[in-house]
């Protein structure tokens, strides 16, 4: 697995990946192929949008490395990549450790308070 502190170039591929999850449209595709590949017109079904944007959808979710695509005849078939959300989870979790933690300490402190001494 990548390391994502100091490296330009996981930077620029997590900067992709949050810019592509950012967008209610893709994310909604997104946990569309969660439960398997679906077509370009399978994918756009919900949205009421010209093929066009939605293939712009797609062009960014797979620049971002999130989803693939394969043309077989006159359909193209989206897939999520494996393990694609490795990265940004990766990330996200090493910076919620620490607020974690403080929210930890902060526990222990209010435990250890009393409220029944003051009265």
């Amino acid at each position: 697995m990548a390391k994502y502190s100091g490296d330009p170039d996981s930077e620029v591929d997590l900067d992709r990946m949050f810019h592509a999850l950012a967008d209610g449209t893709r994310r909604a595709m997104v946990a569309r192929l969660v439960h398997g590949p679906a077509s370009v017109s399978e994918l756009a079904e919900p949205f009421g949008m010209a093929l066009p944007t939605v293939v712009r959808h797609l062009q960014v979710l797979e620049e971002a490395r999130i989803v693939s695509s394969e043309k077989v005849g006159r359909v193209r078939t989206v897939q999520l990549m494996p393990d694609a959300m490795v990265p940004a989870n990766a990330w996200i979790m090493a910076h919620r450790r620490p607020q974690e933690s403080r929210l930890d300490r902060l526990g222990e402190l209010l435990d250890r308070h009393d409220p029944a001494e003051e009265d």
